[in-house]
């Protein structure tokens, strides 16, 4: 399995409910090449729960789209973006 470079991958945080995949992508679209754009949602109910992760094709994408869209009000939401990180295990 091919491990992906994390520097490309941003996590989005204090989305608003109704934001979809779709949505995600084209407020995100406009710093560079995106190759996946994700809601995470809870796996019982199928509700958003309030973040998401942006896959860019580069480090330069990932890098202004933090800047530009870190504390912007989307959809009445000051969201939350930074760089993603690995995912810790549970104990």
């Amino acid at each position: 399995m091919q491990e992906e470079n994390m520097s490309t991958k941003v996590y989005v945080g204090n989305l608003s409910y109704s934001i979809t995949k779709d949505k995600l992508t084209q407020l995100f679209s406009e710093y560079g090449k995106i190759t996946e754009a994700v809601v995470i949602s809870d796996k019982y109910s199928g509700r958003s729960k309030g973040f998401g992760f942006v896959t860019f094709a580069d480090d330069e994408s990932a890098k202004k789209a933090i800047e530009a869209m870190d504390g912007k009000e989307i959809e009445g939401r000051e969201i939350k973006v930074n760089e993603a990180r690995p995912l810790e295990a549970r104990q």
